[in-house]
């Protein structure tokens, strides 16, 4: 058995709650040609345990050819994957907002009027946007009552 090609994985597998990072790892080492032996941690005094035996903060983790590698990101890293950067500003969800806010004031005005040529249109459009922006402060309420004590 070629040693580059066997990783081993250690992963949270509990009855209430499996490891999502776990699963991308594990996907990511198979897809990759990798004979995974999978180890399970089964139980919160396991997990802690692994933890404190290999003083990392977090599971998965990932060996391959006796040296650990890391977590899920830094094992995308390691087998050339893109990995996103945390800190990076990305637009995208309030493009799509925006974006979906237009499309259901168009098909307002569109089932309303029979045309989307219309003020109220644009009126809409802002109404609904407002009220999507809302929903995305409901996210994190504690965040949002902390800025809204602050005005």
């Amino acid at each position: 058995m070629d040693p580059v090609k066997h990783a081993i994985l250690y992963r949270m597998v509990m009855p209430e709650h499996t490891c999502p990072f776990g699963l991308k790892s594990l996907d990511l080492l198979k897809r990759n040609g990798y004979e995974v032996e999978d180890h399970h941690l089964t139980s919160r005094a396991e997990t802690d345990a692994f933890k404190n035996q290999y003083a990392v903060a977090s599971t998965p983790q990932t060996f391959i050819a006796g040296q650990r590698i890391g977590g899920h990101d830094e094992l995308a890293a390691f087998l050339g994957e893109p990995v996103k950067d945390k800190d990076a500003v990305t637009y995208q969800p309030v493009v799509a907002l925006f974006g979906m806010a237009l499309a259901v004031a168009l098909a307002v005005s569109w089932a309303a009027f029979d045309s989307v040529l219309k003020i109220q249109t644009a009126e809409w459009f802002v109404a609904i946007a407002m009220c999507l922006l809302a929903l995305q402060k409901l996210k994190d309420v504690e965040s949002f009552s902390t800025m809204f004590l602050n005005y």
